[in-house]
């Protein structure tokens, strides 16, 4: 176990290290977002109104720190893994190294967790400030730090996959931007016609933003969603493993 902590610190030091180098950059630009949907929902077009028996102030918080920790984990691991595999030829010096595959795959995760856990943290915080009803309870954080590192290993697998930077911005588009929208993270998905939320109760933003709202905001457990995003944890877990081993990428 050591050991294995100890590649996975290996694999993460250079990407930790441009971390730190553009440390307000990437705190800028993982706040910009979420940020405008807290303006112009949260004080523009909804200020005031009510969605789910609380203010919607205290309803949409929790949803912006599940798509933070999307966006944000999604878009760094991904984008890393294409710059280091398409334009340095970094990635595959580094599977020549006598790693375990699961280093690499937690030691690649490791800056997406990092930015969505930095813009997740602050939104928190502001939420404190600005929603009565919000809280920040052991489980909540608990539950915002499993969706991050699920959504990085997602992006790993986005990042391993995609054979070009548009390929990357097409995943975005088809996938991770109707997500962003959708998945309950601004409202709720039974205002949804029924077909449509059958959908988008199998993808994993919406289970990421019932887990953390109502972690949150004192609802009642939903033991389900823990259960669909444990699953996908395990999923791309797995896929990204056997990307690597089987030399997929």
């Amino acid at each position: 176990m050591y050991n294995l902590f100890s590649e996975i610190c290996r694999v993460a030091y250079g990407d930790m290290c441009f971390f730190r180098r553009n440390f307000l950059t990437i705190l800028v630009s993982s706040l910009m977002g979420p940020l405008m949907y807290l303006v112009a929902f949260g004080y523009g077009m909804r200020s005031g109104s009510v969605e789910g028996g609380v203010d919607y102030i205290s309803y949409v918080i929790p949803g912006l720190v599940a798509m933070t920790s999307m966006t944000a984990g999604f878009a760094t691991s991904a984008q890393k893994i294409v710059i280091q595999r398409l334009f340095h030829t970094s990635f595959d010096e580094m599977i020549l190294s006598p790693m375990h595959l699961l280093s690499i795959v937690f030691g690649k995760s490791v800056i997406g967790a990092a930015k969505s856990l930095l813009g997740c943290t602050i939104l928190i915080v502001l939420g404190l400030f600005i929603a009565p009803e919000f809280m920040a309870t052991p489980g909540m954080i608990c539950s915002m730090f499993l969706c991050c590192v699920m959504f990085s290993l997602m992006g790993v697998a986005a990042g391993l996959l995609s054979k070009s930077s548009v390929m990357l911005t097409s995943i975005n588009s088809v996938v991770i931007l109707p997500m962003t929208f959708l998945c309950g993270t601004l409202f709720s998905v039974s205002s949804l016609p029924d077909v449509v939320a059958a959908v988008i109760w199998a993808l994993p933003l919406t289970h990421a933003s019932e887990l953390i709202r109502s972690t949150s905001l004192g609802w009642d457990f939903p033991w389900v969603s823990l259960l669909v995003i444990s699953l996908y944890f395990i999923a791309f877990l797995v896929l990204d493993y056997m990307i690597i081993r089987k030399k997929l990428y």
